[in-house]
């Protein structure tokens, strides 16, 4: 009887190692099919991080299997573990990937802070300085 979260991951309700960011990343997954030859996909992230990703997968891989990920801007290539699987029966579903070793610069994007909010003063949209500034300037005439 099949779990639809991996028990090897745990982190369900546990603090995560980094910030999830939702990012649509080109990338290439390789495989090693029952045939023992190598095959491949070319698909999307749905989330990363610093340590693996979310993907859509239209190949069918198990829960421990290696992957082989290679992001199609960089040509740069990271080994992985899946660690979930969507229980959803679609074209595509929704692969959760490990790396083997972090490589938080195989996305070439700057992850925020674990204690990073949409309500952080860096969040997009909740300074409101620009329409102060415009109110300050008419103010001034």
């Amino acid at each position: 009887m099949g779990s639809a979260l991996p028990p090897i991951s745990g982190d369900n309700n546990a603090q995560r190692r980094s910030q999830r960011v939702m990012v649509k990343v080109s990338v290439i997954v390789l495989a090693e099919g029952a045939d023992k030859k190598s095959i491949s996909e070319e698909t999307r992230t749905v989330t990363v991080n610093a340590h693996g990703a979310m993907i859509l997968l239209g190949l069918k891989v198990s829960i421990g299997q290696l992957l082989t990920i290679r992001n199609s801007r960089t040509g740069e290539e990271v080994v992985c573990r899946v660690v979930y699987v969507s229980p959803h029966e679609s074209e595509k579903r929704q692969v959760g990937v490990d790396f083997m070793n972090p490589c938080p610069g195989f996305w070439r994007i700057s992850f925020p802070p674990p204690d990073w909010t949409t309500q952080s003063p860096e969040a997009k949209g909740s300074l409101r300085r620009p329409a102060s500034t415009s109110q300050n300037s008419k103010q001034k005439q």
